[in-house]
């Protein structure tokens, strides 16, 4: 779905100007995204496996969920936005726990460039696997992986079915993930 997006500059400010989705894709601007990453407290980590149509990735496994945030919105009401549109859950924005903003260059082809920051969050699951209800135009399926094999399966280059972010931008989440979980 093409959508009217915040342009920011390559240092991740707001340029005060304004594009659809689409254009900024093809010209390669910089825009916001969100990423929220569920866990369980029992040491899952709940995946995405990217729809089908997707025109970047498909049926790779992501992020639990992800979107762009549209013009003038806050990243909050985005990433609460996101989760109910993909997964189905109404949560608070006081569940979400940033964990930072993740700056990511990826030249698709000559007319698909996304350059993104991503403001990443974390937060536990607490509905049950049952209840969640995906988009069916966005994704193609949900799993809850152990945390343990997920960190070894992102090692495992013969066998890659996730979509490849940065090293630190996964190893970031993991530890963070792992740190709360610790905590527990």
């Amino acid at each position: 779905m093409d959508e009217i997006i915040d342009i920011l500059d390559a240092d991740g400010n707001m340029t005060n100007t304004t594009a659809m989705k689409s254009e900024a894709h093809k010209n390669g601007w910089f825009h916001q995204t969100v990423h929220i990453w569920f866990y369980t407290s029992d040491g899952k980590i709940l995946l995405q496996q990217r729809g089908k149509d997707k025109d970047v990735y498909p049926l790779l496994w992501d992020v639990s969920v992800a979107g762009h945030i549209g013009a003038g919105e806050s990243i909050l009401t985005s990433a609460v936005r996101e989760i109910q549109e993909e997964i189905g859950l109404c949560i608070a924005p006081s569940d979400l726990e940033k964990i930072g903003i993740f700056k990511s260059v990826k030249n698709h082809s000559g007319t698909l460039k996304d350059y993104e920051f991503h403001h990443t969050f974390i937060t536990e699951l607490k509905s049950p696997f049952s209840a969640l209800q995906k988009q069916d135009s966005e994704v193609e399926a949900l799993k809850l992986e152990s945390i343990k094999h997920f960190s070894k399966a992102l090692r495992d280059t013969s066998n890659y079915k996730y979509v490849p972010h940065d090293t630190s931008y996964y190893e970031t989440i993991l530890e963070e993930i792992s740190n709360r979980l610790n905590s527990i």
